[in-house]
């Protein structure tokens, strides 16, 4: 049995971990969050140290290592905000633990490198959970792209609307900076995806971004993908806005729906176990899908070629 320390614990994504650390027989030992609304932490283990000071939640890891008395912890969750990664990875190794990390590991490229350099330091290993790499509809596809000796080049329409209100702009997720945008918020997962599928980025394109969408097109080695990302309930199709819906996520390959609705149920419990056996996705893993959304964050607004623009991105064009 491994002992986790869980920084981020009242986020959206923290019952995930939660459930994966209980499921895959381990133990949650204390956690962290600046909000004190984590009840969720009983509905997988009650006897968890709880801090809402980092400080404190610091000291109180560094005595359990001094101790050495079987509470040191091993593996450091993090869910906390994108900003805070980078510090609290290092944190995590700096304690003699692994990190384990929700996207993105870093928001710029170059932080990857000192990452690295700190692995090497302390023989700790950083991992990111990239669960969308174990989706069997995504491992399927990829099979059968490795395996194709064709150079067709796929024609990909991306499409991911997500609603969001007022109160995400007062949020630390608003701000682009602490953020890294709508594509490095909700669009890096799908750019792993597609770049673990298609090969490596050849073009990058941005026709339209302000603070609720962006879109553009990318040519990678085995396809070309219109793709559009936002947080604009007035983008959601009017068949999904009619359903009471309010989020659509579509990936149609040459017109051919990517069916990876379903399944996502236990993909982080996946990811913990392969991380527990020794293997999971580190830095290098998480490397382009981080490259390819800080070049979208900074890129120059281009000239939209109409076969290369998304059909739901069209009309903010026009306008």
């Amino acid at each position: 049995m491994k002992n986790f320390a869980l920084i981020g614990a009242a986020g959206y994504i923290a019952p995930r971990h939660l459930k994966a650390i209980k499921d895959t027989g381990n133990r949650l030992v204390c956690a962290v969050d600046p909000s004190d609304s984590v009840g969720i932490l009983d509905s997988y283990f009650d006897e968890v140290d709880f801090f809402t000071e980092f400080e404190r939640f610091d000291r109180h890891v560094e005595k359990l290592r001094r101790k050495n008395a079987g509470n040191e912890i091993h593996y450091v969750s993090i869910c906390s905000p994108n900003y805070l990664h980078d510090a609290h990875i290092r944190f995590a190794l700096r304690v003699d633990a692994d990190a384990i990390c929700e996207k993105p590991l870093v928001l710029n490229p170059w932080n990857l490198d000192g990452l690295a350099e700190i692995e090497k330091e302390t023989g700790h290993r950083i991992y990111n959970i990239l669960q969308l790499r174990i989706h069997p509809s995504i491992v399927k596809l990829r099979d059968k792209v490795l395996h194709e000796k064709s150079d067709h080049k796929r024609l990909i329409d991306l499409t991911y609307i997500t609603s969001r209100g007022n109160w995400y702009f007062y949020s630390w997720k608003g701000n682009l900076e602490k953020s890294g945008g709508v594509a490095t918020n909700i669009g890096i997962h799908f750019f792993d995806m597609l770049t673990w599928i298609f090969g490596r980025v050849q073009q990058i394109k941005v026709f339209y971004s302000d603070r609720k969408k962006v879109g553009g097109f990318l040519e990678l080695e085995k396809a070309n993908v219109r793709w559009f990302l936002s947080l604009d309930k007035n983008d959601l199709p009017q068949k999904a806005r009619a359903e009471g819906k309010r989020t659509y996520r579509s990936i149609l390959i040459e017109d051919e729906e990517l069916e990876f609705s379903g399944g996502f149920t236990d993909l982080h419990t996946k990811v913990y176990e392969s991380i527990l056996q020794g293997k999971g996705y580190g830095i290098e893993d998480a490397r382009p899908s981080i490259e390819l959304a800080y070049h979208i964050r900074h890129a120059q607004i281009a000239p939209a070629d109409k076969e290369e623009v998304h059909p739901l991105l069209g009309k903010w064009l026009n306008r």
